[in-house]
């Protein structure tokens, strides 16, 4: 049985591995190195997935509320493996993100910080949307407990009344 994301693992993942970044990125910048510049197609590409897995997401939803009959039950369950892919996915990416803002926020003032730091800042708000996309479709594909009677005529079957 698959758990539900918590938030606070997400949060703690992209802060890990946001000041891992920083850390990294500062020792470069002690040996003249620049932080790589963050290309915009980064945030193209995260929203592009945040977009497609929650077209997937809303189709489960439809199912799981019986407007969307002919989904089939394989892809509605690769539906929430990629929701909780996407969840850390968007963790990792906000954190590696975050800590080249942070690098780049406390770091020395070279010309072209600038525009670095509103990229990365960028890349970062994606992988945050990305996450919480992840959430959201997680919540859309959660299916109902079984009613305790269900559960419990599925275990025991009913007697066979023509055996004595």
């Amino acid at each position: 049985m698959m758990h539900t994301t918590r938030w606070q693992n997400l949060l703690l993942t992209a802060g890990v591995v946001a000041a891992g970044t920083w850390i990294v990125l500062r020792a470069l910048a002690s040996r003249g190195a620049l932080p790589p510049s963050v290309p915009w197609l980064v945030v193209v590409v995260e929203l592009g997935i945040a977009a497609v897995v929650f077209v997937l997401g809303w189709h489960v939803r439809q199912y799981l509320q019986g407007k969307r009959p002919d989904l089939d039950a394989l892809r509605a369950a690769r539906t929430v493996v990629l929701a909780k892919a996407s969840c850390y996915t968007g963790a990792l990416l906000a954190g590696w993100y975050g800590g080249h803002v942070l690098a780049l926020l406390t770091g020395t003032d070279e010309p072209g910080n600038g525009s670095r730091v509103v990229s990365a800042a960028v890349a970062m708000a994606g992988g945050v949307v990305l996450a919480v996309v992840g959430l959201v479709v997680e919540r859309f594909c959660r299916i109902p407990p079984p009613e305790a009677g269900a559960d419990a005529a599925r275990e025991r079957p009913a007697p066979d009344p023509t055996t004595p």
